[in-house]
């Protein structure tokens, strides 16, 4: 996982983002230690060729962690970008949110993951700066309200969109954007209830992790 990764041929590439895809629902369905043949599989690739890409699990882990952040982060910062009123950019960016598979994202990074490795690190401190920058928007615009961090929000995003794994959970995602759509609601201005504790930033989820 360290260093420079070489430039890979376009088919090779298309199969390492397609076994990357595939890890992710596949972990997100059936939890991280979902059978490697059935990631080969749902990729449409043979089992060399995800070895031949990832040699092992913990390494497969890391760049589908790397790729949940990355992309988004990429969501976050694309409704802010296309969105002019600020709080429909926060909830274009909550259920994108669902699409990246975000959920995937706590059973993930479990024992044996190094948290601390430099591209997870820049990674998460750009997803961390992405929603804050779309969550201060909304906040500025008088909107959102005050006592909430981005930890809070992606705790909730995760928790809603996290199926049980072996669920196979049948049309998943239409329920998933119905609640997200109540939860949102309670996101706004004014409050009409004081929260318990304290507001949440990534560093205070990792920490108590």
């Amino acid at each position: 996982m360290e260093g420079q990764q070489p430039r890979l041929r376009a088919d090779a590439l298309r199969n390492r983002e397609r076994i990357v895809a595939a890890a992710r629902e596949t972990m997100v369905e059936f939890g991280p230690e979902v059978p490697l043949d059935e990631i080969a599989r749902r990729a449409g690739v043979g089992n060399a060729t995800l070895y031949r890409h990832f040699a092992d699990r913990l390494e497969l882990i890391h760049h589908v962690t790397l790729a949940v952040m990355s992309r988004t982060a990429d969501r976050a910062e694309s409704a802010l970008a296309e969105e002019s009123d600020a709080f429909q950019a926060l909830r274009r960016f909550v259920h994108a949110a669902v699409e990246e598979r975000i959920g995937a994202l706590c059973p993930l990074l479990s024992d044996g993951v190094d948290r601390d490795h430099p591209d997870l690190r820049a990674a998460r401190e750009r997803l961390e700066a992405a929603v804050e920058a779309v969550m201060g928007a909304a906040r500025d615009s008088g909107q959102l309200r005050t006592d909430l961090a981005v930890g809070d929000l992606m705790v909730a995003i995760t928790q809603l969109t996290r199926p049980l794994p072996g669920s196979n959970c049948a049309n998943f995602d239409q329920f998933v954007h119905r609640h997200l759509q109540l939860f949102l609601d309670g996101l706004q201005a004014p409050a009409r209830s004081e929260l318990p504790g304290s507001a949440a930033t990534l560093d205070d989820l990792r920490r108590r992790s």
